[in-house]
């Protein structure tokens, strides 16, 4: 005999059995989402660079990979790649770009102190989290050089920050990060495990959730959408389809704008791009002729620092000539509250000028100051001086790609915040995650209504049973 209250429980063991391993499915929570663009904002140790660039070490540092310096004693890593779960709140992502010191130079050119930190990476799980970075260093004393690959080189204290979110970016800022017994011993021996470093700011964008009720749109036979169709223009002489120039102006220019004596910032517009250790002037258009190994080209974007002390430079409107193997970047400077047009800012040389896969390019030409130059900045520098090197790459063929700029992601910011207001740690996310997808929910609704069904089912099929 089948008895319906037995019958009832039976029914709600059921239900509940099959709620909880829906809610505990993967479906359930939020899947991994692909972290794609962003930056890392570190200075190591700002008494080790200051000691590296003092009396005692007369020593200096170089970027490698694209890094960048921002604000007084900050070094900019880009390009973030990884994952984030929000569901869970674990984070990974790596970054590009390092940072060279040398120091103590001997005799013999050579250097006592020599240590390369790049490519660092942020893991976060479980609310604990670690800075991993490469080294390259020489030993205090021995000088024997060792090379390791993601360190852990420092602990970061996330201080109770909630790292669960639905949001499309994170973003963690002056995260406190002590110096790992690991991390000791590929310092060189110069800290002890336990040193407090630099704090650690980040920002990261994070691919959207995606609608499981939106299926992908898959491409059919009458779709509208075409593949470019090569062009196969000439590439000895013609017309400038595309194009860019990238110039960071000048580091220790940046440095101080965004430092502590100007306290500045700068500006971007006119679709001018930030790339860390540089700005991208994109739009290019002009001419270019093998044969006379001549190019001339004009880009938009615009530039503008501003800072104490009456600072306030503009530049915008750049434009690059080449010709007899020298090349000239030119824009129109504003500052003292007026404007000079096409001024001559840097020259550069450049061996050759020949297209390939539809792109001319020019990389990292190192260029000089010209006196133009000199007096639009002020006086601050003489002629010339080294300034940053020129980038140049103008497409020929209608689908000729250019080369990717670092990314440093959507919310990268020039003007970081000072050390008398730094911000304590915090993660910013768009929007809190509830634990539950769309699909989840209508998952659930789905078993609800198959368990009532079968319960009814099986209810009726009790009180039609004979009985003994």
């Amino acid at each position: 005999m089948i008895r319906r209250a037995p019958l009832r429980v039976f029914a709600l063991a059921l239900f509940a059995g099959l709620l909880a391993a829906l809610l505990s499915a993967p479906g359930a929570h939020a899947a991994t989402r692909t972290v794609q663009g962003g930056r890392l904002d570190w200075g190591v140790k700002s008494s080790f660079q200051s000691y590296i660039t003092g009396p005692i070490a007369k020593g200096s540092y170089t970027l490698t990979g694209g890094a960048a310096t921002v604000g007084a004693s900050g070094f900019r890593f880009h390009s973030a790649s990884g994952g984030y779960d929000g569901s869970t709140g674990a984070f990974n992502s790596s970054f590009s770009g390092g940072v060279h010191f040398v120091g103590h130079k001997k005799d013999d050119g050579s250097h006592e102190l020599d240590m390369t930190i790049s490519n660092p990476s942020v893991r976060i799980a479980g609310g604990g989290g670690t800075l991993y970075v490469d080294v390259v260093s020489k030993a205090k004393g021995t000088g024997m050089v060792t090379s390791s690959r993601q360190v852990p080189f420092a602990s970061l204290s996330l201080g109770g920050i909630d790292m669960k979110g639905d949001g499309n970016a994170v973003t963690l800022n002056g995260v406190p990060a002590t110096l790992t017994s690991q991390g000791a011993k590929s310092f060189a021996g110069y800290y002890t495990a336990g040193t407090a470093l630099d704090p650690v700011s980040l920002s990261a964008d994070v691919e959207p959730k995606k609608d499981p009720a939106k299926p992908s749109p898959t491409a059919t036979a009458g779709s509208k959408e075409k593949k470019a169709k090569k062009d196969d223009t000439d590439t000895d002489t013609g017309t400038v389809r595309d194009g860019a120039v990238d110039w960071g102006v000048r580091r220790t220019f940046r440095e101080y704008v965004t430092g502590d004596i100007a306290q500045g910032k700068w500006k971007l517009a006119d679709g001018a791009r930030d790339g860390g250790a540089l700005f991208r002037f994109p739009g290019g258009e002009g001419s270019y002729d093998k044969k006379k190994q001549t190019l001339d080209a004009e880009f938009t974007g615009s530039v503008r620092f501003t800072g104490k002390h009456g600072l306030d430079l503009r530049f915008a409107d750049v434009a690059v000539d080449v010709a007899d193997g020298k090349g000239t970047l030119r824009a129109d400077v504003t500052g003292d509250g007026r404007t000079r047009k096409d001024t001559a800012l840097v020259t550069f040389d450049v061996d050759e000028l020949a297209a390939k896969d539809g792109l001319v390019r020019v990389d990292e030409a190192p260029a000089k100051l010209t006196a133009a130059g000199a007096k639009a900045f002020g006086g601050m520098y003489r002629k010339g001086v080294a300034m940053d090197p020129v980038s140049l790459a103008v497409a020929l063929d209608a689908d000729a790609a250019l080369p990717a700029l670092p990314d440093l992601g959507s919310s990268a910011s020039p003007s970081p915040a000072h050390s008398s207001d730094a911000p304590k740690a915090k993660s910013v996310s768009a929007a809190d995650s509830s634990g539950l997808s769309g699909g989840a929910v209508s998952g659930i609704v789905a078993v609800v209504a198959l368990v009532l069904a079968a319960v009814g089912f099986l209810v009726l099929r009790s009180r039609r049973s004979p009985r003994p």
